[in-house]
């Protein structure tokens, strides 16, 4: 491609390093609002439910090791980050050659979509599911096909498969962001050869930042069809499970040339020692993550239940956030529940009511249940609303995940 990195430096901004959140109770991880920039900021009384967060946080064995790295802060992180990419290839039973770091999967995304999407040869993702690639593309000038999902919110991956045919680039979010849906490993292997029968130059990117959360026996990782062929990649993320979202750390596994055509693309002082040490931290932790899949499960499921109670269905989730019809504006309906201390998601169109409701601690799911509860046995408001995306796309504009 004739994109250079400069130029992609430029249209996704510069990366900055993430605060850390340090001797705060586990509950100091809940309610935030807004500052003037977008930017979530702590709000006594508020439950935030909006981000796809962990609510629970990182745990006190990272937090501790952060603040063990202070002294480090002046050095670069080379060490570290060299230590978390041998880690996390080990444990998925890569070479080191077939993984890449990222600041967040976010810079991951954006870096694949510039390595492989062009003028002649676009981007094609679902509708509703994490914008980040369509945005990206829209912003690039390329040619952005999205396909709407099933009535079942299922990626139609036919219609996907059929569509990519000439693009650059497919995105697939499995699960899929917002609705929660899943496609077992079969599904996922299907689409995988039939795109590639239609088209071998197209490149699929499977987004895995839910997978950790899964528990359908019917899936797997699709980690084994990105080391066996070259157009195949799949992204992971330390935000969701391992409760760091504020740290940015994400990766990519593939096969080596593939990862170094996104390589091309990413900052090589993008991470910082404290992101890479509470990264390596996590992920040393065997136990947290069944501890906070189970957790999630537990809570979802009290939260599903009481929305059933209530006359809603629920779209079935394998990951920590909900969606569900509130058949209502969800403009209006999420004004409402932020009015009783509950922050839900913003608009997904074309699913206009349609509310998506991250899954937070018990505790925080028992009070939303009972604000969610109230104010859809309320009537429905008309309020005066700007249309959802009525505004411009501005890359540096801030997106909650």
């Amino acid at each position: 491609m004739a994109t250079s990195r400069r130029t992609f430096l430029q249209l996704v901004g510069a990366n900055s390093l993430a605060a850390a959140a340090l001797g705060r109770p586990a509950a100091a991880f809940a309610g935030q609002a807004r500052d003037r920039s977008g930017v979530a900021t702590d709000a006594a009384g508020v439950i935030r439910l909006s981000a796809n967060e962990n609510s629970n946080g990182p745990g006190e064995n990272v937090l501790a090791a952060i603040q063990r790295s202070f002294g480090r802060v002046n050095r670069y992180p080379f060490q570290t980050a060299g230590s978390l990419r041998e880690a996390v290839a080990a444990s998925n039973a890569v070479p080191t050659d077939h993984l890449t770091l990222g600041c967040g999967s976010s810079e991951i995304l954006d870096a694949a979509v510039m390595a492989f999407a062009e003028k002649d040869h676009g981007v094609v993702t679902a509708l509703p599911t994490f914008e980040l690639v369509s945005d990206l593309g829209k912003h690039m000038g390329v040619p952005v096909v999205d396909v709407p999902v099933t009535k079942g919110l299922e990626l139609d991956l036919g219609q996907m498969s059929e569509k990519s045919a000439g693009s650059g680039f497919v995105y697939i979010c499995n699960p899929n962001n917002p609705t929660g849906t899943l496609h077992g490993a079969k599904a996922i292997e299907e689409f995988v050869d039939e795109t590639l029968r239609r088209d071998p130059h197209v490149t699929i990117l499977i987004d895995e930042a839910y997978h950790e959360y899964v528990e359908r026996d019917d899936y797997k990782t699709a980690i084994a069809l990105a080391i066996a062929n070259p157009r195949v990649i799949v992204s992971r993320t330390f935000s969701k499970i391992y409760g760091l979202a504020g740290m940015r750390i994400g990766y990519a596994i593939g096969q080596p040339d593939t990862i170094r055509k996104i390589d091309r693309f990413l900052d090589p002082l993008r991470l910082s020692c404290l992101s890479t040490t509470a990264a390596l931290t996590a992920h040393a932790d065997t136990l947290r993550a069944p501890d906070q899949r189970q957790r999630n499960h537990d809570a979802r499921a009290y939260t599903v239940n009481a929305l059933k109670d209530a006359g809603f269905a629920v779209v079935p989730s394998e990951a920590n956030f909900i969606m569900f019809d509130t058949r209502r504006d969800i403009r209006q309906f999420a004004a409402d529940c932020r009015a009783k201390g509950i922050e839900i998601a913003r608009p997904f169109p074309p699913l206009t009511t349609h509310a998506r409701v991250t899954i937070g601690t018990m505790d925080e799911m028992k009070k939303a249940s009972e604000v969610l509860r109230q104010v859809l046995s309320a009537p429905p408001t008309s309020a005066r609303l700007d249309p959802p995306d009525a505004r411009p796309i501005h890359r540096g504009d801030v997106r909650e995940c």
